[in-house]
């Protein structure tokens, strides 16, 4: 077979994306619009976003970052709201009615970035998942226990276990999102679901697993919560993400951080891959002979999932050797180090 040249699908989404604030926004929010046509965007701000009020300013401060061409494609933020134990479930759903909310989403409190005002304990929002299983506002979940007995590499399972499966029995038609999937575990429960439950995967734990993370030394721009897995739950991921089956679909997770809150004594957690995800998927799914399933998992299947049509426009990738940058400015002597900085790929994305 003749070595594929160039590839166009439906314009994708990022269904999971960081975008922060201020200077950090304006520097990061361009490469996303470059290649999405929409974007679900986290609402865990140092002042989360919790009111629709807030939601309806951080869109606009969205829409101000991006350039002439993104507003003219119809680049589309959607907006999630950040919950907390003392969400009112009426005000959340009003907010969703009104079209400012997309989704909400569910942090256990302390478990990643900006987490701390997140939920103490499930039962506390009840009554919220109740009002959104009554409208159907999806639910975005964070999958990790808050719990130092257990070890940071089986959070994931023991959340399932422990909070997932109790709640979807409790809320039957609760439309749940299992977010950055990162275990073999999860691809087996999402599929036990038979459609009742969606997952987001992202680039970084298709291509890294967690010896990646000690390879040569501690390498702080590798390291995210979820935090990679064993190659057994890497090899999961890209056999579920590659397998075209509706219940998965692309989430970057893109979370960028300046280089100097990475490269210290405690780092944050989080990856940027939001200047190159688009050609970082071509390469697995090219890697794992599946590039005629790209485009369910980027373009179809969460539009389906959210109730939403497909973009109307394309995106083209063509076969072109490049080096990714090793680092982006973001203003004030601060810097942002891509995944897989100063390291070849071969797909990118065409720009018009």
């Amino acid at each position: 077979m003749a070595e594929m040249t160039e590839i166009t699908i439906t314009k994708p989404d990022d269904w999971h994306v960081h975008f922060r604030d201020g200077e950090m926004l304006k520097a990061v929010a361009p490469w996303t619009a470059r290649q999405f046509g929409r974007a679900i965007i986290m609402p865990n701000l140092p002042d989360p976003v919790t009111t629709a009020a807030q939601a309806a300013d951080y869109r606009r401060r969205i829409l101000q970052a991006l350039p002439d061409s993104a507003i003219d494609a119809g680049f589309l933020p959607l907006m999630t709201s950040y919950l907390t134990d003392q969400t009112d479930p009426d005000d959340l759903a009003q907010g969703y009615v009104d079209g400012v909310f997309t989704a909400a989403k569910l942090y256990p409190a302390n478990a990643t970035t900006n987490s701390a005002h997140g939920v103490s304990d499930v039962s506390k929002i009840h009554p919220v998942l109740e009002k959104m299983q009554e409208i159907g506002m999806p639910l975005l979940i964070h999958g990790e226990v808050v719990d130092h007995s257990v070890d940071v590499f089986d959070r994931e399972e023991v959340f399932i276990k422990k909070v997932l499966r109790p709640l979807l029995t409790m809320f039957p038609a609760l439309r749940v999102v299992l977010e950055h999937i990162t275990t073999k575990q999860a691809v087996e429960f999402v599929r036990a679901m038979n459609g009742r439950l969606a997952a987001t995967i992202t680039a970084h734990h298709l291509i890294i697993n967690r010896t990646d993370i000690f390879k040569g030394g501690i390498r702080p721009h590798l390291y995210c919560l979820p935090i990679a897995k064993r190659e057994e739950h890497r090899l999961a991921l890209r056999e579920a993400a590659t397998s075209g089956e509706a219940s998965f679909f692309l989430g970057t997770d893109t979370a960028p951080h300046p280089v100097g809150d990475k490269e210290t004594d405690c780092g944050c957690a989080g990856i940027f891959t939001g200047m190159n995800a688009m050609e970082l998927y071509a390469q697995v799914f090219e890697e794992e002979d599946a590039l005629d399933k790209l485009e369910a998992f980027a373009s179809l299947n969460g539009p389906a999932f959210y109730g939403l049509e497909p973009n109307s426009g394309a995106l083209t990738l063509k076969r072109e050797d490049w080096t990714v940058p090793e680092s982006l400015d973001v203003g004030d002597g601060r810097a942002v180090r891509p995944f897989m900085a100063g390291e070849v790929l071969h797909w990118r994305v065409q720009t018009t």
